[in-house]
């Protein structure tokens, strides 16, 4: 969102919301009510390549070894990579999402916009580019034309949807371990018997911002852990009552 003030416009960050289902007792995030937006998000996660994933969560915050190589690849010397790569196609990979308008993605990583190239001779070769001038491999002449990709999901008919992934037609449950699916009594009951929950008095609703800090924090536990809404929003709580 934009907001425009007398001496300056100031970008805010987009905040979507989330309704939770917490067992009090148990202390955990049974399921949680979300829209097409936040949904979206959370699919797209999927397309990050590593290198995204790793820029996003730091270095430090990486589960494992990944940041290492990452590191490795930040160190090496220019002098060790070919000469046709650049090194920021693996530290700051561009995400070539088949939708657009993904909320909450940051810039950095958003729709790389992928630019292709034919050979500029007469003649007719069959390949194609990524990389302005290379040679083609058939004549030697330089690829400079640029061609236009169309994507397996272009139709000429007009879609009613704006973007993403899932219709806006219902709402969607997404449970502890991020089990997407379209929201219903049946499956709230069968969560519910899932959990051995007897007691509905211990249940709670409660309504959470979520913004790019949650949808990365969301992220970095998803890497390693199967109650997911839980530590993110609950944990938070733990962790200011301890300090």
């Amino acid at each position: 969102a934009v907001m425009a003030t007398e001496n300056a416009t100031v970008v805010t960050e987009k905040v979507l919301t989330m309704k939770l289902l917490v067992d009090t007792k148990a202390k955990r995030v049974l399921f949680a009510e979300a829209e097409k937006e936040l949904i979206d998000f959370l699919f797209s996660l999927l397309a990050l390549p590593v290198g995204a994933i790793i820029e996003l969560i730091t270095k430090k915050n990486m589960v494992g070894s990944m940041g290492n190589l990452y590191e490795s690849v930040e160190n090496i010397s220019s002098t060790y990579v070919q000469p046709n790569l650049d090194k920021n196609s693996l530290l700051k990979p561009k995400v070539l999402l088949s939708a657009e308008n993904i909320p909450l993605l940051p810039s950095s990583v958003g729709p790389a916009g992928a630019k292709y190239y034919r050979c500029s001779s007469n003649s007719s070769h069959n390949h194609v580019t990524n990389l302005v001038g290379t040679k083609c491999p058939s004549c030697g002449h330089q690829m400079s034309i640029e061609v236009s990709y169309v994507g397996c999901g272009t139709s000429n008919v007009a879609s009613k949807e704006v973007g993403g992934y899932v219709k806006g037609v219902v709402t969607y449950m997404v449970t502890d371990e991020l089990v997407v699916m379209p929201m219903s009594t049946i499956s709230s009951i069968t969560l519910l018997k899932k959990f051995n929950v007897g007691d509905v008095g211990s249940l709670e609703e409660k309504i959470v911002d979520f913004g790019l800090e949650e949808g990365l924090e969301v992220l970095k536990s998803a890497l390693q852990s199967k109650t997911v809404l839980t530590e993110v929003f609950l944990g938070r709580k733990k962790k200011a009552d301890v300090q």
